[in-house]
């Protein structure tokens, strides 16, 4: 174990928020007989949400599983836009922005599991599926949420059902579907930091068989700092701007057959994250031309705003990714007990970005990086239900085809474009390129069920076989021009065993115990040569876990977890400056880790106009055996961007007015705990804590068809670290763009 301190900025003080809130509610003995005000109000209580987790409606409390369920309303109130903003109110969730500098990235950890990068030879450990289709690539996943019915979290593995990738869990996204309501509406967004949103959004019935949902968007924000060394920068540091768009129709073909056509697309541009670095030892000494790796850099080289970027290569302060999909599904009830489905879905995605990773007007690390990726998969499942139990089964297949180049690569410590040091050795690097190119292959069959023992014991279990194939070619302009290909196969069982008992008070408790798999691979960056170029294995997992659901009170409804997970062979992609110089990366397998913690969410009715909604997450995760011959990490490191406590608190306040219309009062709290930037003990990867705050008052009008809304977003202007990385004498640090915004929304609504 690494001798740093467990103590935490999260202290007992504000661990004691939550508690004093839950136990002023639980003491409350509000009983009032529900009003329209207060169904508004309750909208979002646990009781009331119906999920899909295991690919049947049910409800929240019957699902013997960890899950989050973000709602449409809670996600607008509190200023959800994207998946990024979803990371803030789950409990063991974190979701950075962290990829070449772009913020369509979404690093999405869950209980200690994820991967902060996105090269094609990399697969996240948490899968994002929208509307039953999975997301291969994490740029481009920090979508935008503008006609979306709710978002469901699943923590721990979720291998049976979803397979590939949800090792530490899954993200399910589910859009508003065709025909579910009839309304035509329009939202507009205006507030500081020059932001300019508008969302537009259509359902209804074209006849008695086909039904469209059509949404548009456009949001705009200007940027945070300058490129100043730049004389017509395209971009501003941190600038955003995106357009998005979808279109879904349904039609009936008969009673008991109907096909779902879907497409979407989005284009977004902006400017690179805010980036800096912070010098460590040893410091660039300019009177010593061989101090530090970086002899030349010295701090005063460095722009005096750190959100400001010191480069001079045109185009690295810009950003762009763009994609589109579309997927048909085919939905057939073949008898009362029996139905089937079938979707099929292909995917293509593009994104510029990178980083001038040692962020001054000198030509010394410089990593521009472009890359793209198409998928396509098809799933056909054979679902039942009879009296006592149901299953859920199906086929599954999986493509990608992608490359990540980087180029015009620059890794020169002297700063010379000839590659040689100032004593006529070579340097690594130089000016050059470097390509991987990857196509996955990915088979899966599976089956899961569960069977009413009696009116209150139900149990279950699954199995899925996952098998992979990839391909990948990687060029080493600096060794030759080199070119080498390399083939892996992975296969694996992944399980599941549950069970649910609802007690006499109406509480569900439930034991489970999961398999989980992830497939291995390549490393992303092994800029050292053919040599790091080499397979790394596949990981699995157990997951033991038991939780309670329900009504604890007749105002408090509560969802408890606790869990332990061993992982065997995790796998680490670290960065690693002494193993070929500049933004090496490669992945090792740790051997065996563990992870334990704990989870409670809560909504609390105080009275008809005042709730809570709060959640807590604890996590112990660190691994405990490391392999012989491993040296990129040891016994004791914990994951990385994984913070030990995660906290969310929401309370809401409704008044009546004489008019007949409501005000809404509502504010967001959010906590993630300190973490490290690698899965490698480093005290200068250290990310410090950071608490958001967020609120808004909404006046809805007498009928509900029009709203204005007064939001605030980080209102204490807290700047925080998304990512810090060792490099070559220096931390390359990532700074959010999440910077304190005021502004009015307009939400207006139109019968169809």
């Amino acid at each position: 174990m690494h001798p740093i301190s467990n103590t935490h900025t999260f202290t007992l003080k504000k661990l004691t928020l939550l508690t004093a809130a839950v136990s002023i509610a639980l003491s409350a003995n509000v009983h009032a007989q529900a009003t329209e005000k207060n169904e508004q109000a309750n909208s979002d209580d646990f009781e009331n949400i119906t999920v899909t987790a295991r690919k049947r409606t049910e409800s929240l409390f019957e699902s013997p599983t960890a899950i989050t369920s973000l709602s449409a309303s809670f996600m607008e109130d509190a200023n959800i836009s994207n998946l990024d903003d979803v990371g803030k109110y789950v409990p063991n969730l974190n979701i950075s922005r962290y990829g070449a500098g772009n913020s369509a990235h979404a690093s999405i950890f869950i209980r200690g599991i994820g991967l902060q990068d996105h090269i094609i030879t990399t697969d996240p450990g948490v899968g994002v599926y929208v509307d039953g289709v999975y997301l291969g690539r994490q740029m481009g996943s920090n979508l935008s949420l503008p006609n979306i019915a709710s978002v469901e979290v699943l923590r721990g593995p979720q291998g049976t059902l979803y397979g590939r990738n949800t090792l530490g869990g899954a993200v399910n996204i589910i859009t508003k579907k065709p025909g579910d309501e009839s309304v035509a509406s329009v939202a507009v967004k205006v507030g500081t930091l020059g932001r300019v949103a508008t969302d537009l959004y259509l359902n209804g019935d074209i006849n008695d068989d086909v039904s469209i949902a059509a949404s548009g968007s456009f949001k705009k924000r200007d940027g945070v700092g300058k490129a100043v060394n730049l004389p017509n920068p395209e971009k501003e540091i941190g600038e955003e701007q995106e357009f998005s768009g979808r279109l879904a129709a349904n039609w009936k073909v008969s009673n008991n057959f109907s096909l779902l056509f879907a497409v979407d697309g989005y284009d977004n541009e902006g400017g690179q994250s805010p980036y800096t670095i912070e010098f460590t030892d040893p410091s660039p000494d300019p009177t010593d031309i061989f101090n530090g790796d970086f002899p030349l850099l010295t701090a005063d080289l460095l722009p005096s705003d750190p959100d400001d970027l010191g480069t001079t290569v045109p185009g690295l302060e810009s950003t762009a990714v763009s994609g589109w999909g579309a997927s048909i599904t085919a939905n057939w009830d073949i008898n009362q007990n029996y139905s089937s489905k079938l979707i099929t879905s292909f995917r293509g995605s593009d994104y510029e970005g990178g980083l001038d990773d040692d962020a001054s007007p000198l030509n010394l690390s410089e990593f521009p990086e472009t890359g793209e990726a198409d998928q396509y998969s098809v799933e056909l499942q054979v679902n039942g239900t009879f009296d006592n139990y149901d299953f859920v089964s199906g086929i599954y297949f999986f493509n990608e085809d992608g490359s990540t180049e980087s180029g015009p690569f620059v890794f020169s410590p002297f700063n010379t474009p000839d590659s040689l040091n100032t004593d006529g050795s070579p340097s690594f690097g130089g000016y050059g390129f470097f390509d991987l190119h990857q196509e996955t292959d990915s088979f899966a069959v599976y089956a899961n069920a569960s069977y009413d023992v009696s009116e209150k014991l139900t149990i279950g279990g699954g199995l899925r076989y996952s098998k992979d194939k990839k391909d990948a070619e990687a060029l080493f302009p600096s060794f030759g021009g080199e070119r080498a290909f390399r083939t892996a196969e992975f296969s694996e069982v992944s399980w599941d065993v549950n069970a649910a008992y609802q007690l006499d008070n109406g509480l569900n408790v439930y034991a489970q115990v999961q398999k989980g798999y992830q497939t291995g691979g390549f490393p992303p960056r092994p800029f050292g040569g053919p040599a790091q170029f080499v397979q790394f294995d596949e990981t699995t997992s157990i997951n033991y876990e038991t939780g309670l659901k329900g009504k604890v009170a007749e105002n408090v409804s509560l969802l408890a977890a606790v869990f332990f997970t061993q992982y065997d062979d995790l796998a680490l992609p670290f960065s690693d400056p002494t193993a070929g110089g500049g933004f090496v990366t490669i992945t090792e397998n740790a051997g065996t880790s563990e992870a334990k913690g704990v989870e409670l969410e809560a909504t609390v009715d105080v009275n008809d106009n005042f709730a809570l909604r709060a959640a807590v997450g604890y996590l112990d995760a660190e691994i405990t055996q490391v392999d012989e011959n491993v040296t990129g990490v040891g016994v004791g490191d914990s994951p990385a961007l994984t913070p030990k406590w995660t906290l969310m608190f929401a309370p809401s306040y409704y008044v009546d007015l004489d008019s007949g219309a409501t005000l809404a009062f509502k504010a967001d709290y959010s906590f993630r705990d300190k973490m490290q930037g690698q899965s490698v003990f480093n005290p200068n990867e250290t990310i410090d804590s950071r608490s958001i705050v967020g609120f808004d008052v909404k006046y809805t009008s007498i009928n509900g068809d029009w709203s204005l809304s007064l939001y605030g977003e980080n209102v204490t202007d807290e700047v925080y670290d998304q990512g810090r990385l060792q490099q070559n004498g220096f931390v390359g640090i990532v700074r959010s763009n999440d910077r304190r915004e005021f502004g009015l929304r307009f939400k207006k609504d139109f019968e169809m």
